[in-house]
């Protein structure tokens, strides 16, 4: 088993008190609602919401995946930190990794925005290699999700406040 890290920055002019609300804690009403085309729900399978809890992301008809399981590792509301492990999928994914951990850390920035962190830790079965374009395609998903619940904080300044 390799594994393969990854670390991506971002910055927002939203702060993190409010991206961590959207991004997070209400993810499972608002990333369906700005996003059909791409995610059909989340639901939580098991538990709260918090560290233990099981949540099923199923995506939209036509999407190369029907569904993926997360496992919540952790979830900081005072240091806006999320951790989630991507536990099971199709065999599209699940074929090629054991699994998936992700940590989540939006930061204030001097700005009154945020900076945003995310580390990506693929555990790869036996010997697969993971491709980079395998692992940009999904960091612009997410980054795509980010951007789209970004905009509607934006346009919305009272949502989430």
């Amino acid at each position: 088993m390799g594994v393969i890290t990854c670390t991506d920055e971002y910055t927002s002019p939203i702060p993190p008190a409010r991206l961590f609300k959207a991004l997070v804690l209400d993810a499972h009403n608002l990333v369906p609602n700005l996003m059909p085309q791409a995610v059909k729900s989340i639901d939580t399978l098991q538990g709260d919401g918090r560290a233990g809890s099981i949540k099923q992301i199923n995506f939209a008809e036509g999407s190369q995946l029907k569904s993926v399981k997360n496992r919540v590792d952790q979830v900081d509301e005072e240091n806006f930190v999320y951790g989630y492990t991507l536990i099971e999928g199709d065999a599209l994914v699940m074929e090629k990794l054991e699994y998936v951990s992700y940590e989540v850390k939006f930061e204030a920035a001097e700005d009154g925005g945020s900076k945003n962190k995310m580390v990506s830790k693929y555990h790869t079965k036996g010997d697969f290699v993971l491709q980079e374009e395998d692992i940009k395609a999904g960091r612009e998903k997410a980054l795509g999700m980010y951007k789209v619940v970004e905009a509607y904080l934006l346009h919305n300044p009272d949502a989430y406040a």
